[in-house]
């Protein structure tokens, strides 16, 4: 953003002028946008795989489908990042996305599988 000199907001701008000046810097860059969504993306996915993963570790779960768990998981984000800013066609993006929430829904289903049996 500071490189391509693109800001979002009008506060952000005052650094390379003041009024009209600074207005020509306040614009969007897809390659800028593209960024910001992959973030706001893991966002929304790491959190809550973040607190249904402590809720599963405190569960006592297998440590090689905990360990099996945690990989993919990862190697499904990173993928979905890498695929996101390359760009990769479709459907690399969709299937790191869909293998990460599927995992996420495979932790929640043996806690509370395990919860539901004790």
């Amino acid at each position: 953003r500071m490189t391509r000199k693109v800001f979002a907001n009008p506060e952000d701008c005052v650094t390379f002028g003041k009024g009209e000046n600074a207005k020509k810097y306040l614009r969007t860059d897809d390659r800028v946008e593209r960024v910001r969504r992959a973030h706001l993306n893991d966002l929304e996915n790491i959190v809550p795989f973040l607190g249904i993963g402590l809720l599963y570790s405190l569960s006592g779960p297998d440590l090689s489908t905990a360990i099996l768990h945690f990989r993919l998981f990862v190697g499904a984000r990173i993928y979905h990042t890498i695929s996101y800013l390359t760009p990769l066609p479709q459907p690399n993006r969709g299937l790191s996305f869909f293998i990460g929430y599927g995992v996420t829904l495979s932790m929640a289903y043996r806690l509370l599988k395990n919860k539901l049996y004790l």
